[in-house]
């Protein structure tokens, strides 16, 4: 079981509704990635958050998978984000993690931001999705999941969360504190992934993409248009849960829903 998990984290600015053109650029970015385990893009990377669903969501024939598919194989990483998904005539906020070897896992935002009206074009996700890749669980979550704790808590002992967001800078500070917060409560690696530039809606995105370790501690943090890089490592999870043993104490509980 691999110790060390090599994370790559693609912060950068999206073209409105266009995916073509944010497959292009996304490209030219995840090329330049060498010798990591997994790449991370941000929310809705093809398009920008947008409610014109019908304007740029796919489905299983779409360019998108096919395209991540592929890259993933040649770049022997897998490669997480989402997209606007349509599947038996709903909208979805799917978040897809693509493997070197072809398996394809799929996430459905469970929060849709109201604020938006995203709950009213996008239906919600019911599942909770732990991925296991190279000997590392890693729980799938999407922007506005992060503001809800409970049905992210680590009940599973999962050793990473992943949140892709399209965080608007106005409300930037909550991010940084929440994406802290679920590290150290849940004793794991949380790894968030935002945008930056700005939208359609004249939304100013400001990145503060970052990696928190198990106790909250900064890994990496930019607010520039970059690559980012971390090394996750088992060790230092299993250090700390078995010296301060606080997921020994958690709550247990059942959502209703």
């Amino acid at each position: 079981m691999p110790d060390s998990l090599k994370i790559a984290a693609i912060q950068t600015s999206l073209v409105w509704e266009n995916p073509s053109a944010n497959r292009e650029l996304l490209q030219e970015k995840i090329q330049m990635v060498e010798n990591v385990d997994l790449i991370v893009l941000p929310e809705m990377f093809t398009s920008g958050f947008t409610m014109n669903a019908e304007t740029v969501a796919e489905d299983n024939d779409g360019k998108t998978l096919a395209w991540l598919t592929q890259l993933a194989s040649e770049k022997n990483m897998a490669i997480t984000g989402s997209i606007a998904f349509k599947e038996n005539s709903n909208f979805y906020n799917r978040m897809f993690f693509v493997t070197p070897s072809g398996e394809v896992f799929k996430y459905d935002k469970r929060h849709t931001f109201t604020l938006a009206g995203e709950d009213k074009v996008y239906t919600a996700g019911k599942e909770k999705v732990i991925v296991k890749y190279n000997g590392w669980h890693l729980c799938l979550q999407v922007c506005y999941d992060l503001r809800f704790p409970v049905f992210a808590r680590n009940v599973e002992d999962y050793d990473a969360m992943i949140y892709v967001a399209n965080w608007p800078n106005k409300r930037v500070n909550a991010w940084d504190v929440l994406l802290q917060a679920r590290a150290i409560e849940n004793m794991c690696y949380v790894v968030g992934v935002n945008r930056i530039g700005l939208d359609g809606n004249n939304f100013e995105y400001s990145g503060h993409s970052a990696v928190y370790d198990p106790l909250g501690e900064s890994l990496v943090y930019s607010e520039n248009e970059e690559l980012l890089y971390a090394t996750l490592e088992k060790s230092t999870i299993e250090k700390y849960r078995s010296g301060l043993k606080f997921l020994d104490d958690r709550d247990r509980f059942r959502l209703l829903d």
